[in-house]
């Protein structure tokens, strides 16, 4: 009976140590490729100095750029985490998206906190035949940007930043961050929509374009 029960306990431990290894090692043969998407969109335009694994699902770079567009500008790949059973089941429970976050320091630091979260929602019916719900007539709006602030007194015309906003949303960015605070500007991309060369480059564009929206804003 002891016997079995170290056998059990040995085979599990291996099996669970060869699929640490073995999805380990795709992670990181992932992160490498995100690495080169970059490299090969962002030719002379901007290059990756380091990278290291800060574990097996999270991937930081530093990067450099030209010019004074970005201070100490860094990736951060993030992966589901498939090499801890567990905690990958839970991620695909939550749909959890691989992303790539840019973060940078801009030239001259930002007077004001702004956060945008991209949302999508989705409905459809339940209930009825194909012929009610192809009757069913759906009426969309689709409304200008809304700004809410706790400022008493809107002192600063936001048109810049909306702008670049309105104009960033078409890169899959799903959030965008600006702050005081280092690191003061971040965006974050789904990692999938980075596979496509005129994709990566675009979202290069999207951050110079928010980058340049909050410079317009401090004058």
């Amino acid at each position: 009976m002891g016997r079995l029960l170290l056998i059990d306990v040995v085979t599990a431990v291996t099996v669970l140590g060869l699929w640490y290894l073995v999805f380990t090692t795709y992670n990181r043969k992932k992160g490498a490729e995100a690495l080169r998407w970059m490299q090969t969109a962002w030719a002379g335009k901007g290059r990756v100095l380091e990278s290291r694994w800060v574990s097996s699902s999270r991937l930081h770079a530093r990067l450099h750029f030209p010019g004074r567009w970005f201070e100490n500008p860094r990736l951060t790949v993030k992966f589901r985490p498939r090499a801890l059973p567990v905690h990958w089941l839970l991620s695909c429970w939550h749909h959890q998206k691989e992303t790539l976050t840019f973060e940078a320091d801009l030239d001259g630091s930002p007077d004001f906190h702004l956060e945008v979260i991209r949302h999508r929602w989705s409905a459809h019916n339940r209930g009825g035949s194909s012929r009610k719900r192809d009757a069913r007539e759906w009426e969309v709006c689709q409304p200008g940007p809304i700004i809410l602030t706790t400022r008493t007194h809107w002192k600063k015309d936001p048109t810049s930043e909306l702008n670049a906003l309105m104009s960033a949303r078409h890169r899959d960015i799903l959030q965008v961050r600006f702050r005081p605070e280092s690191p003061q500007f971040s965006a974050t991309v789904n990692l999938e929509s980075l596979a496509d060369p005129d994709a990566a480059a675009g979202f290069l564009s999207s951050l110079r374009e928010l980058a340049a929206g909050a410079k317009a804003h401090r004058q």
